[in-house]
């Protein structure tokens, strides 16, 4: 039987795990951007929305992580110093500055970011009335290896029929696979299923390959070029799924 919640043809919805469903508390981008700003790194909202839309296409299997990931055999200190300096450029650091300032801000993230799991209270209403109105649930995630132990730590497991790692098949957002895996797990067409993600290039743009209805979480609108309903919280879904598109609840 069709979900009651879904006039428009949607039978299934998949989540993005880390920045959609489950946050750092702070940010990692916004504690790494703060710090450089205590130590002489000049700050504007633009600069910021800049590095932002970068990091996430940069994390999005772009060809510039995965050489730099080879360069520095994986997620090493000489990495993130790298990675760091790369952020500080986009951020709008002179080359001179980025390249003295990458390795205390390197180091004081390795060392001294510690942040805690948040759930945002809109996230457990949603989830129960998705799941009380039938919807069959997943989360597909980037990450390398399971989480189902967070997950059930968070209180997230029990609303989903898995939690799938991009680590566990071999195959990473954007690619096709890890969306056509999910669909199998959760025996759903692609055209029926809504896929929530919060960044453009690896969620929207690799659930729009694989035939999904993407669903982009942008609170900052740090994408305006989504071609797909945009949410500003997760109960904006609930919307969409009543055939709302442009919601941004």
């Amino acid at each position: 039987m069709q979900p009651q919640l879904s006039p428009n043809g949607v039978t299934a919805v998949l989540f993005d795990l880390d920045g959609t469903l489950r946050h750092n508390q702070p940010p990692y981008n916004q504690a790494l951007l703060d710090y450089a700003v205590e130590l002489g790194a000049l700050d504007s909202p633009e600069q910021r929305r800049n590095v932002l839309r970068w990091v996430h296409r940069y994390w999005a299997q772009s060809p510039e992580m995965l050489h730099d990931l080879e360069t520095y055999a994986g997620l090493s200190e000489e990495f993130w110093d790298y990675y760091t300096a790369l952020t500080l450029l986009r951020f709008g650091c002179p080359e001179a500055q980025a390249q003295a300032l990458a390795p205390p801000v390197s180091q004081y993230m390795l060392s001294e970011y510690q942040p805690v799991d948040h759930v945002p209270a809109e996230v457990w209403e949603t989830l129960a009335l998705l799941k009380d109105a039938g919807f069959p649930l997943g989360v597909a995630s980037n990450r390398s290896r399971p989480y189902a132990e967070q997950m059930a730590v968070l209180g997230l497991a029990p609303f989903f029929q898995f939690a799938l790692a991009a680590g566990e098949i071999g195959s990473w957002k954007p690619e096709p696979g890890i969306f056509q895996h999910a669909l199998a797990l959760l025996n759903a067409r692609p055209e029926h299923t809504i896929y929530v993600g919060d960044n453009y290039f690896a969620d929207i743009l690799g659930a729009t390959n694989a035939g999904l209805r993407p669903v982009l979480l942008d609170p900052d609108g740090l994408f305006p070029e989504a071609e797909c309903p945009v949410i500003t919280s997760i109960s904006g879904l609930l919307d969409v799924l009543r055939g709302e598109d442009s919601a941004t609840g």
